[in-house]
């Protein structure tokens, strides 16, 4: 019944602590105004018996419970409904481009580097509600897997998606991948526009170079943090292919071209980052999470109900009572 209520003046509510003393003085005055008549006899009122006297107290009732209803209604209790808009006020855009090729099968990552890199960035994806995001993927080729979008249901159906299906040539083009995203990018009119671009291989295929790719992303502002992904030494990875399709597995060597990835990180403004393992990686995220915040107003409208009135109407209808009684049925005993 009282839930959302809320007292606007709860100060007033110490005008309560006056009633139990009201009641006091009320009952020692009432004793001391009760007058007393001695008879040698009371033969003559047998049989003329009036209970009425004993309800007369109910007028006082009335009138404090009239008085505290009053000292209620000046506490103004009212329920209030809080309403928000929020208003973005420096979007973000980013892209992720996810490197694809059948090296983040590897599994010094577990259950594979592909696998963990998806879950990872899809917690990622959850966290920026206001931001728009896009996925490009590249191997030895590259393309763009969902545009930069703010339904973020279709991003991560599109993430979770994504695997090595020999679709696109193997390779690692990273120039490829981030020329790609660059592309997605260029006409965005966010204030903020970033590219977040992981592999666990050096440049090997494709026909744009890194370096110009990253020229590229300088000249649309477009800021680059670069990962490096698989542990250091080497890592259990595909080495062949099966008679029966699946891949043969084997210990290579884990080659990141570190350098690279630092300068392409330089130039555009961004960080570079070495994730060797699922932790690591998810720390990464958390990293960029908090280095490219978006500004968000917040606006609340609060509409209130006053509910001191149905107060008064109860103490105004008491009174009204007291008075009705007083002057009929009470009459004689005033």
């Amino acid at each position: 019944m009282f839930e959302g209520i809320e007292l606007a003046n709860p100060e007033y509510l110490w005008g309560l602590i006056a009633l139990p003393l009201v009641i006091v003085w009320y009952v020692y005055k009432r004793k001391l105004q009760q007058a007393r008549l001695t008879i040698s006899s009371t033969k003559g009122f047998e049989g003329v018996r009036s209970n009425l006297a004993h309800f007369q107290p109910i007028l006082f009732v009335f009138r404090i419970s009239a008085l505290a209803l009053v000292v209620l209604a000046l506490a103004r209790p009212q329920t209030v409904d809080v309403s928000s808009r929020t208003k973005t006020n420096k979007g973000i855009d980013i892209v992720m481009a996810i490197d694809v090729s059948s090296s983040m099968l590897a599994q010094d990552l577990k259950p594979s580097r592909l696998n963990a890199l998806k879950e990872v960035a899809a917690d990622f994806i959850d966290d920026r509600q206001n931001d728009r995001i896009g996925l490009v993927v590249y191997a030895g080729e590259s393309y763009t897997k969902t545009p930069i979008t703010s339904d973020k249901r279709i991003v991560k159906n599109a993430l979770r998606s994504i695997r090595y299906d020999g679709v696109i040539n193997d390779g690692t083009a990273i120039g490829m991948g981030l020329a790609t995203a660059v592309n997605r990018l260029k006409d965005s009119r966010a204030k903020s526009k970033v590219i977040i671009l992981l592999t666990d291989g050096v440049n090997n295929s494709g026909f744009i170079e890194p370096k110009i790719a990253a020229e590229l992303a300088v000249e649309f502002q477009i800021k680059t943090y670069t990962i490096g992904l698989g542990s250091n030494g080497t890592a259990k990875a595909p080495i062949g292919v099966l008679p029966n399709g699946k891949f043969q597995y084997g210990l290579t060597k884990v080659e990141i071209d570190e350098e690279l990835l630092q300068s392409i990180a330089d130039d555009t403004g961004g960080l570079y980052f070495r994730a060797t393992d699922t932790k690591k990686l998810k720390d990464i995220y958390d990293e960029i999470n908090k280095l490219e915040k978006t500004e968000v107003e917040e606006f609340k409208y609060y509409n209130y109900e006053e509910k001191y009135r149905i107060l008064i109407l109860i103490a105004l209808g008491l009174l009204f009572m007291e008075w009705i009684l007083k002057n009929t049925i009470f009459r004689s005993f005033i």
